[in-house]
């Protein structure tokens, strides 16, 4: 079973649902150890995360000034998300942005679009609520992390000066794919939270920068905003864990389990974190569990064939590619590894269909930019 990868993973919830803890969490004050981390160069400021500029405000009063009832004003919002010539927001995965960001850049993945959409809407005396939306795990990597992402969607309503009309209209806005949307069931998710999934998502773009000192500080503001969401405390374990402060990390890593058992994300780190230990009696029992719970973990079969492909066996390569694609289609890398497995093996039209599907699966502009120039690159070779 390989999973060596797994085991400095952060969860990244870029939109997720922490359930609730099964017994009372530990204070917050409890997991933190501030005078091991170097202060960040900027303070970490929550009120931030919906802060709106001038430039949205200026954008709310030209656009729907002379609008007077909830219905229209929740109405030209919503569609200017959309409408050409208005906002016409694109999805990036690249970082996570806070809203003023987010309307800046005109781009921003799941959870910046959410909270960009939530700060205009209260700029217009709508009423927000946020919905965790369940749809099937996604997973990603970046470097060495290997990230879980869940899903988020906000739902904008009367004004405040409104409630007591008898017409209510709400709307929710998502940024999935309008083919993704059918089905999905929604939970509500409390600001607070909201908030800490910012802190987390920033946490975890710092791991992967090797910046230890200032994911810690964002973790410890997730924290600090909602003590309970779990996602955070796996990832403060995961900071602990690079700054090699294993007694803190095994900490967190416990309290995640205490609260949620079935975690898997904590179980791998805190295995991994007793065999670091040299301790392999204590972490047996969670590799059992881990198995029972994930008998084929994320980019098992995309493991393998990495594996196949560095001893030179393309064909073996292509179809441990193949499988993970089948599984997880959504993932532009598993489709550009299945391109490299058919390359080598000369089927070069398939390694253009998957180079292609790559391209368009892409969550960031650099991402479909390689894709792109490796798809230009083989179209030419084909000539």
């Amino acid at each position: 079973m390989v999973r060596w990868w797994f085991g400095w993973c952060a969860a990244l919830f870029l939109a997720g649902c922490a359930s609730a803890p099964q017994t009372p969490s530990l204070r917050p004050e409890v997991l933190l150890h501030d005078e091991d981390f170097a202060r960040p160069a900027q303070p970490i400021d929550a009120s931030e995360v919906f802060a709106v500029d001038d430039a949205m405000r200026d954008y709310v009063r030209h656009g729907a000034g002379g609008l007077h009832y909830q219905r229209d004003r929740a109405e030209w919002l919503v569609k200017s998300l959309y409408r050409r010539g208005d906002l016409k927001l694109e999805y990036d995965t690249a970082i996570t942005r806070n809203a003023a960001q987010a309307f800046e850049a005109r781009a921003g993945n799941c959870l910046s679009l959410v909270v960009m959409t939530a700060a205009l809407a209260k700029e217009l005396d709508l009423q927000v609520e946020y919905n965790s939306a369940y749809t099937d795990e996604t997973w990603s990597r970046n470097g060495s992390l290997l990230l879980r992402s869940g899903h988020i969607n906000v739902t904008v309503g009367r004004r405040l000066i409104d409630r007591n009309r008898s017409v209510d209209v709400n709307w929710t806005v998502d940024f999935l794919p309008p083919g993704e949307l059918q089905g999905l069931r929604l939970r509500p998710l409390k600001e607070a939270t909201v908030v800490a999934m910012f802190m987390n998502n920033r946490a975890a773009e710092a791991l992967a920068r090797d910046a230890t000192d200032e994911a810690y500080w964002w973790a410890r503001a997730g924290l600090l905003a909602d003590p309970e969401f779990a996602g955070v405390v796996n990832t403060l374990g995961v900071v602990y864990q690079r700054s090699g402060q294993l007694d803190a990390a095994a900490q967190a890593f416990t309290e995640v389990l205490r609260r949620q058992p079935t975690h898997t994300q904590a179980l791998n780190n805190l295995a991994l974190l007793y065999e670091q230990q040299g301790r392999p009696d204590a972490a047996a029992p969670l590799r059992a569990r881990l198995e029972a719970l994930e008998p084929e973990p994320p980019y098992h079969w995309f493991a393998l064939g990495q594996q196949a492909l560095r001893r030179g066996d393309a064909r073996a390569a292509r179809d441990f590619f193949a499988r993970e694609v089948q599984r997880a289609d959504y993932s532009s890398e598993f489709h550009f590894w299945l391109a490299i497995a058919h390359y080598q093996l000369g089927e070069t039209t398939q390694a253009q269909k998957q180079l292609e599907r790559a391209e368009a699966l892409s969550t960031s502009r650099n991402e479909h930019d390689l894709y792109a120039a490796k798809l230009a690159w083989l179209n030419q070779q084909r000539r």
